[in-house]
């Protein structure tokens, strides 16, 4: 089994509904990402997949968050822009456009605090 492991990053704000605290507020984050793909097969270059193919895909996904209010952003303005379904929203888009397997993606909030999804 061959694993990649691809890092970006973007700035976005957010609220937190049905929290109690300061996280309810408007504030916003410098989120990093790191995925982590895995195939079993080389292709003919010897590469599982081209490392500008996926920064291209995952580029346009977190491009499509970076410097927003994510509560505005589709599936945000109905769930909850935590960095839990921040996570499970990256990998399900990422599923859908590499053809390896999305073995995690986890999000950070900060260099401390980060969760992980795993499909």
């Amino acid at each position: 089994m061959f694993e990649l492991t691809v890092k970006t990053e973007f700035a976005a704000a957010h609220s937190l509904r049905e929290y109690e605290g300061a996280c309810e507020r408007l504030h916003g984050h410098n989120y990093k990402v790191d995925v982590v793909l895995a195939g079993e097969q080389l292709g003919p270059q010897g590469m599982l997949i081209d490392f500008k193919e996926i920064k291209a895909a995952l580029g346009e996904i977190v491009g499509r968050l970076d410097h927003q209010f994510l509560n505005d952003v589709p599936p945000f303005d109905e769930i909850n822009p935590s960095a839990e379904n921040l996570a499970k929203h990256i990998a399900d888009a990422l599923a859908g456009r590499v053809p390896v397997d999305v073995q995690s993606v986890t999000v950070w909030e900060s260099d401390r605090c980060g969760a992980t999804y795993r499909p």
